[in-house]
């Protein structure tokens, strides 16, 4: 089933309709001091952020990275501007770990749909949940996830018991779960092997998928679709409604070649990958960033793109220990 979500204010331009050519060189403000904001082209509007409202502690930034003997990894959540401007909480999340014995890196980013009333810990949830069901899969399976349907509903029963206790309810049904807690979800697998780094991700919503090489960024599944119309929608599937057609996707990422799964927020301003904030990742993540820089990166400032944006970064080791971490 798809849920709707609201257009922010300065409605962000969609996924498939090129950048405008540059309006001028990627700067950075404070000054030229190296951690001011990147301002991509024209920059959005500039302010101090308000406190996310909630409950508990929501960090508005989150990063880590970490590497194994086959990948580096890297992953950042930032909170957008238009959520710093009112105040909400980080509606983005991401969440990695790996099995020391296959050397299997798993993966997960999620959004959290903003007509829920909780999406923030629908997709924290949603990540974490993901992460340790794909390595219980993994350490039985020989470095596999070998069943992605049950990686799913194991999430989808996860979100309805959170639901049923935050509501009180001995069983919330998915109509309620959804108004509650409903998220996108974008898992994956790195599985290392004798012909390179095996990887395998499915997708619920409309995060995307893309690969970095030759200082271009490729755009491989997922994202915003363009209806016959040429508009496009903003119906998103989501958790816990589990598609009937679960169809992973399967590639091999050789040496030299980024990996990237992202949520709207970044794939949006991406695009076709040919504009300017395209250009910047692709220049920046050839090779590996401290984490630090990685969330810096993807904090840019750019006019109209506002969302919360989330972003986990693969890249395939050929080669001794590399500086950046």
């Amino acid at each position: 089933m798809a849920a709707h979500r609201h257009r922010r204010p300065g409605e962000q331009r969609e996924a498939g309709v090129p950048v405008p050519p540059p309006s001028g060189p990627v700067e950075e403000e404070a000054g030229g001091c190296p951690w001011g904001t990147l301002v991509v082209g024209t920059a959005g509007p500039a302010f101090e952020p308000r406190p996310p409202t909630g409950l508990s502690y929501r960090p508005d930034t989150v990063c880590d990275g970490w590497s194994t003997d086959a990948v580096d990894l890297r992953l950042a959540s930032v909170r957008g501007y238009q959520h710093r401007y009112d105040g909400r909480p980080r509606e983005d999340d991401a969440a990695a770990g790996w099995d020391e014995c296959t050397g299997t890196v798993v993966f997960a980013v999620a959004d959290g749909v903003s007509e829920a009333r909780q999406p923030h810990i629908g997709a924290q949830l949603a990540c974490r949940c993901a992460v340790e069901e794909m390595l219980a899969q993994v350490r039985a399976g020989g470095g596999f996830v070998t069943d992605w349907r049950r990686l799913l509903s194991t999430v989808h029963w996860q979100l309805r018991e959170q639901a049923g206790r935050l509501t009180r309810a001995r069983d919330a049904d998915v109509e309620e779960t959804a108004g509650l807690l409903a998220t996108t979800l974008a898992a994956g697998a790195a599985t290392p092997g004798p012909g390179g780094v095996e990887i395998t991700l499915v997708s619920v919503g409309d995060s995307g998928i893309w690969t970095l090489g030759h200082e271009r960024l490729r755009p491989l599944a997922g994202g915003k679709r363009a209806g016959t119309d040429g508009l496009v929608s903003s119906a998103v599937q989501s958790l816990p409604y589990v598609p009937d057609g679960i169809l992973p996707l399967r590639r091999s990422l050789a040496p030299g070649t980024t990996l990237l799964v992202g949520t709207d927020g970044f794939g949006d301003a991406v695009g076709d990958g040919r504009g300017d904030v395209a250009r910047l990742f692709a220049s920046e993540l050839r090779r590996p960033v401290p984490p630090v820089r990685f969330a810096h990166l993807l904090d840019f400032s750019r006019e109209t793109f506002d969302d919360d944006r989330t972003l986990v970064a693969l890249w395939p080791r050929s080669e001794g220990p590399r500086c950046g971490r």
